[in-house]
This record gives C-alpha cells, sequence and structure tokens, in this order.
C-alpha cells in the first residue's frame, strides 16, 4: 500500500547542517513542511521555539503553543509546528510582543533577532521572478514565495519593503552598483558591505556581484547577496 501525506520527521543525522540541534541526542526530529521556503534553507517553526528561542522544553508544549494561536508569522497566525521559516520571516510571539526576524548572521544563515515593535509588521523580499501580463501590469515573485501584481516596474534582483500580511509596496531597493547589500549565504554570511559592481555571466559563470568590506572586496554569485538599502539598511538585518 503506498505511504499517505508527507514525512513529518526526518534523521537528525540527515538534518540541514545549518540547524542548531543535537544530533545524537536521538534518531528523529520534525521535519519541515514544504510551503514558502525550501527544505533545504528553512527550520520548522516548532524546532525555532524549542531548540533555539527555548520558549518550550517539549515538541508536545510547542504544538499546544502554535495551535493555540500564539503565534505569528509574517503577520498571520501559524497552527503548525512544521511550518517552514526561512530567510527574513518575522516571528512573533503574542502573549509577551516579542518580535524576531530571521536573518544570516556570524556565517550562519539563519538566526533569530530580536527586532522593536516597529518593525514586526514590514519585510524585505527580493524579486525572484517577474512576467509582464500587459504592457501595464506585472506579476511578480519572491524569495519566500510571496506573489503579487503592481503596476509598479521591479527587476528580477531588486529587494521591495512590503507591509505584512496585505503586501503593499512602501519602498523599492534596486540592486545595482552603490547599494548596501547583505551576504545570505556563504562563509560570509550575515556581512553588510556595498555593491561596488555588478558583472554579467558567462557560458561557464553566474551573474556576480563586487562586494566591498572597508579595505576587502569579495566576488560572490547575485543569488548569494540581497539588497537592504543605499547607505544603510532599511530594517534591521544583523
Amino acid at each position: 500500500m503506498g505511504k499517505k501525506g508527507r514525512d513529518t520527521r526526518v534523521k537528525r543525522q540527515m538534518a540541514p547542517s545549518f540547524w542548531k540541534i543535537k544530533r545524537k541526542e536521538g534518531r528523529f526530529i520534525l521535519n519541515t513542511r514544504a510551503g514558502p521556503h525550501s527544505k533545504k534553507s528553512a527550520y520548522p517553526l516548532g524546532i525555532i521555539l524549542r531548540d533555539i528561542l527555548r520558549v518550550a522544553d517539549t515538541m508536545y508544549e510547542c504544538d499546544k503553543i502554535v495551535k493555540s494561536g500564539n503565534i505569528r508569522i509574517d503577520g498571520i497566525i501559524v497552527r503548525d509546528v512544521g511550518h517552514a521559516v526561512g530567510l527574513m520571516d518575522t516571528i512573533e510571539l503574542v502573549p509577551s510582543t516579542q518580535s524576531f526576524r530571521m536573518v544570516p548572521k556570524d556565517s550562519e544563515i539563519l538566526v533569530p533577532v530580536d527586532i522593536p515593535d516597529n518593525e514586526k509588521a514590514i519585510k524585505l523580499l527580493k524579486v525572484v521572478h517577474k512576467s509582464t501580463l500587459n504592457p501595464k501590469l506585472y506579476q511578480y515573485g519572491f524569495h519566500d514565495g510571496k506573489t503579487f501584481r503592481n503596476d509598479q516596474k521591479f527587476s528580477v534582483g531588486d529587494t521591495c519593503l512590503v507591509t505584512l500580511p496585505t503586501k503593499p509596496v512602501i519602498n523599492h531597493i534596486k540592486f545595482e552598483k552603490g547599494c548596501t547589500a547583505l551576504i545570505i549565504r556563504g562563509e560570509n554570511a550575515g556581512r553588510i558591505g556595498k555593491v561596488e559592481d555588478i558583472r554579467e555571466g558567462i557560458f561557464s559563470l553566474p551573474r556576480r556581484a563586487l562586494i566591498s568590506f572597508g579595505d576587502k572586496s569579495i566576488e560572490l554569485p547575485v543569488e548569494t547577496v540581497l539588497a537592504v538599502g543605499l547607505e544603510q539598511p532599511m530594517i534591521k538585518v544583523n
């Protein structure tokens, strides 16, 4: 008989390497449900609550908290401990009014950082897809799976500052020379620098950005870089 439903657990040794979990404490751990982020670049909500934020001691307690409607992700109540939480997602603990944003930090691709109340309803979204519906209307797809239609013209690689959960664009950061960028993957994840140049890709190399940090410059694929502002980040990202 065929299997029904998704795998709700994964072997600890097979979990993504960036998960901050005890690899030898048990054989299995909660798996990430298919959703807005790739399983390879997201945490299950339950793991964040129990192992990182430590608001609960057991997954049973996490499940009770989540199903009681006490957790909001990007302004929407989530009731599944397997919900995928990824880059720039906002986690709000409703009873305590604490809010966190998932960002890269100190070479780790996802770390929750405390944010002020006035930032819990805004989010940076990177444009990863664009379709022209008619000469005056475009459909955009973002790094977290969100989509919307807009008459404003953005380019793939640009970043939009939106309000949550309705997603109206309140600002736009063009990915170009001179903007401030955040490295989101790799050994430099979490570092913020200036885009000195953008080099077009060739057959054997992807499109690349030259990022400078003081007296040091590195060249990275544009997929690993997120524009976060002009002179400085528009919101707290580190």
